[in-house]
């Protein structure tokens, strides 16, 4: 997973180095994998959505993943950019939360075309074969067309699908839930105003 030096000043920078502490101890704890995250969703209806996805990169612009745009959390984000993050690390300390909370953007091309060669090739091919959300009739009508994305990139590299690309989730609030026996929680809030300011306070549990 990739990570930033850039240096960021203040409450945010603090937040950051806490957020990279805890993964480094979930994967010093075997957690099956520190990456893997809720991301919550809603549409313009609403309704919310939720899914675990893996964490790919993460520096002070924020947190980012990738998906196909025309699946249901892609139409999702695009109509209503605002999404929600946990993670859940039960193996840390006496369990530990990161909630994180932001405005979604599109990640540039150069950034999702370097991301997309690193992936291995059966992933790439399943990125053209995958109709992300739409109704598959039967697995095989899914596997032919997989075999189809093979017989097109014979011989040659893959190149990524022009829908498929990464989201960042741009934090406005990020909060570290550090769990504790009869349920007294330790909670600890950072969050950013309209300014851009940051401010951090604690949380009863």
């Amino acid at each position: 997973m990739e990570t930033s030096t850039v240096e960021t000043p203040g409450l945010l920078a603090e937040a950051l180095a806490t957020f990279d502490r805890l993964f480094r101890e979930a994967a010093d704890a075997g957690e099956p994998d520190p990456t893997a995250m809720t991301v919550a969703t809603a549409g313009l209806d609403g309704r919310p959505s939720a899914r675990i996805v893996l964490l790919k990169a993460h520096d002070p612009r924020g947190f980012v993943f990738y998906t196909h745009l025309d699946g249901r959390k892609g139409r999702e984000l695009q109509a209503n950019p605002q999404a929600a993050l946990l993670f859940h690390w039960p193996r840390v300390r006496d369990g530990v939360q990161v909630r994180i909370e932001g405005a979604v953007e599109i990640v540039s091309d150069d950034e999702a075309d370097a991301y997309f060669a690193s992936r291995p090739r059966g992933s790439q091919l399943g990125a053209w074969a995958s109709k992300q959300s739409e109704t598959l009739e039967s697995r095989e009508a899914f596997d032919q067309r997989y075999a189809r994305a093979e017989q097109e990139f014979e011989g040659r590299d893959v190149s990524r699908p022009p829908r498929w690309t990464g989201l960042r989730v741009r934090p406005r609030c990020i909060e570290f839930w550090y769990g504790a026996q009869y349920r007294l929680h330790e909670r600890q809030l950072y969050e950013c105003d309209a300014a851009g300011e940051w401010s951090k306070r604690m949380l009863y549990p």
